[in-house]
């Protein structure tokens, strides 16, 4: 029974609803890792996962727009550790994502843990019991909400696992707001509403007025949101015009379903599925030149198949081709892995308008032309669809947070936003980020980014809980020069980049031009820089700080996922996996054989 157990083994239960050993904010991809990660590494399952939605998923339960899916090959984008061999197609859509997701949170029984339709509103650390506590609201009109509308947690540790990408942000266009059609952001899709024959008016891509040029043009998970949406709902809409301010580098997707042999020897042969997920893997790392170095061999190879498409898919419309190729360095922006994308310009109902939008009025998009003339874009539409991504720069938004002696990440985050290995941030005891500032990436899966983190921080956890379990206190920030030395550091090589080409804006940038969103190196880089921790590195106050002192370092390790086995290794493994197979069957159906006459 839970009242056997000891601290932190006991799960939260009626008694103490509002005390945690740790709260997890968020339950997408980044909070269900960190979980998993508390009970496998730490033995931890007094903890709480926060999520403002009605179920978990993050970005996958937000995300439900035609044509959503994953632009990182399935077998990829997933947990290491709960990879899975039934991935139908090549390129996940949504909700076959999303199912993943709930099958991992129910084998890993992380349901009884998220309190949904919760939001966390602020969060305070307090110096004197170095504790957070954590202030939540639940949703009105819930039945949380007639009997705890509102209540605070009190925790050793705090997680964010919001994410960069949650907050919609949508256009700073005059008029917007009194668009007398129908108006949805694309991360708040309604489907009830019917598209048929509809007039439609789609705004990304980077459109956006001369007032803010930083409207996100897409989503890091899923790719160039309007280039998935568009080949979808032409095929019922009468008519869509899509307002384009700065064009994307398109990447053939080459996207195919994956067959139940296929699917079955994934599940059996676990190798052959080992195999294509680290070729994968090496092909992914080696993308990182493409969109690191605008002169590189393969950045270069980005152009090319851009254009061959490009001439290809749209051979009649020679006048499109100049207004689809981008001056900017692939990589700059998000590339967009697509195949019917340059196909749905094509079509006579589909117009790219690429004048600057000046206002809204009425059911009218007004555009200026070279000159400076205001004109309406023709015909009058019913819907118009933002696409216009999300407050990537913001990390926290909209949660307050105060740290140690009062201080609020407001103050620390107000020449941008910054942490410490993308994790952690000074004067915020306790505390961990994942898919924090600096850990985006352009070329690879973000989830072999958040494993890492997850581990990492699970090691600054590990001490914390051993304190408390003593009876004892432990608070641990990062010293303030390692944070500088770290972010000095990685933002002189991002200024080298193609993330920094000066003729593209983009949501990896802040208004100031420093890119606060993207990692500067490899995928295994970094997994081998968040292999251990250096508790050095940290400032350690309260009565336990002797557990950090005698044990300074602790290796968390990585998961090696790129190319290291030879192939003739894995195929002995696979024929002992074949065997055990076999053997496994022969010996659950010995009796039955053993009546069968050999002739």
């Amino acid at each position: 029974m839970a009242g056997d157990k000891p601290y932190p083994e006991v799960p939260i239960g009626n008694k103490n609803h509002s005390n945690a050993a740790v709260v997890i904010i968020g339950a997408g991809i980044s909070g269900m890792c960190t979980a998993i990660d508390l009970v496998k590494r730490n033995n931890c399952r007094n903890f709480v996962i926060l999520e403002r939605s009605a179920g978990l998923g993050g970005t996958w339960n937000d995300n439900k727009y035609p044509g959503c899916c994953c632009d990182v090959w399935s077998m990829l984008y997933s947990y290491s550790f709960a990879q899975n061999s039934e991935w139908t197609r090549e390129y996940p859509g949504q909700e076959e994502i999303l199912r993943y997701l709930v099958k991992v949170a129910q084998e890993y029984n992380l349901y009884q843990h998220v309190r949904f339709n919760t939001t966390v509103e602020d969060a305070t650390w307090d110096d004197d019991s170095k504790k957070w506590r954590t202030r939540v609201t639940t949703a009105s009109g819930s039945k949380e909400a007639e009997f705890n509308p509102a209540y605070t947690i009190s925790s050793d540790f705090l997680i964010s696992a919001v994410g960069q990408l949650n907050q919609p942000k949508w256009p700073d266009i005059e008029g917007v707001d009194s668009f007398s059609g129908k108006k949805m952001h694309s991360a708040r899709w309604d489907w009830s509403y019917d598209i048929a024959d509809k007039r439609v008016a789609m705004l990304g891509n980077g459109n956006t007025n001369t007032q803010d040029r930083r409207v996100v043009p897409a989503n890091a998970m899923i790719g160039c949101t309007s280039a998935q949406i568009v080949p979808e709902i032409i095929k019922v809409a009468k008519h869509v015009t899509i307002f384009q301010r700065t064009p994307n580098w398109i990447f053939p997707r080459l996207d195919q379903p994956v067959s139940s042999f296929w699917q079955t020897l994934y599940k059996y042969v676990p190798p052959i599925r080992w195999r294509k997920r680290a070729v994968q893997m090496d092909f992914r790392e080696a993308f990182y030149d493409a969109v690191w170095d605008g002169s590189s061999d393969l950045a270069q190879f980005i152009r090319d198949a851009h254009k061959q498409k490009l001439e290809a898919e749209l051979p009649n419309k020679p006048e499109l081709w100049e207004k689809l190729t981008p001056n900017y360095n692939p990589g700059c922006k998000r590339i967009i892995i697509t195949d019917d994308y340059f196909p749905a310009l094509g079509l006579p109902n589909v117009d790219l308008e690429t004048r600057a939008i000046d206002s809204i009025s009425g059911n009218n998009v007004k555009v200026k032309n070279d000159d400076g003339e205001v004109v309406n874009v023709e015909p009058e539409f019913d819907l118009l669809v933002c696409a216009t991504g999300f407050k990537t720069v913001d990390f926290m938004h909209p949660i307050q947070m105060t740290g140690k002696n009062g201080r609020s990440l407001r103050d620390i985050w107000s020449g941008g936003a910054q942490a410490y290995y993308g994790t952690c941030v000074e004067d915020m005891p306790n505390f961990g980020m994942l898919y924090g500032p600096n850990t985006n990436l352009g070329h690879n899966s973000i989830i072999l980014m958040i494993e890492s983190q997850s581990r990492y921080i699970n090691g600054l956890i590990k001490p914390v809980l051993e304190a408390r379990k003593q009876g004892k206190a432990l608070a641990l920030s990062p010293k303030a020069e390692k944070v500088k030395e770290y972010n000095t550091k990685l933002q002189q090589e991002l200024q080298q980049s193609s993330f920094n080409d000066p003729n593209c804006n983009s949501w990896y940038k802040n208004e100031n031009g420093i890119i606060t969103n993207n990692w500067s190196r490899t995928v295994v880089d970094y997994q081998e820089q968040l292999s251990k921790v250096e508790y050095d590195d940290y400032e350690a106050e309260g009565s336990g700080v002797a557990i950090v002192r005698q044990k300074p370092e602790l290796k968390v390790g990585r998961v090696k996922e790129e190319t290291v086995v030879s192939d003739r290794t894995l195929m002995a493994l696979g024929a002992l996996s074949t065997a055990a197979l076999v053997g496994g069957w022969l010996m659950r159906n010995s009796r039955y054989l053993s009546g069968i006459r050999v002739r």
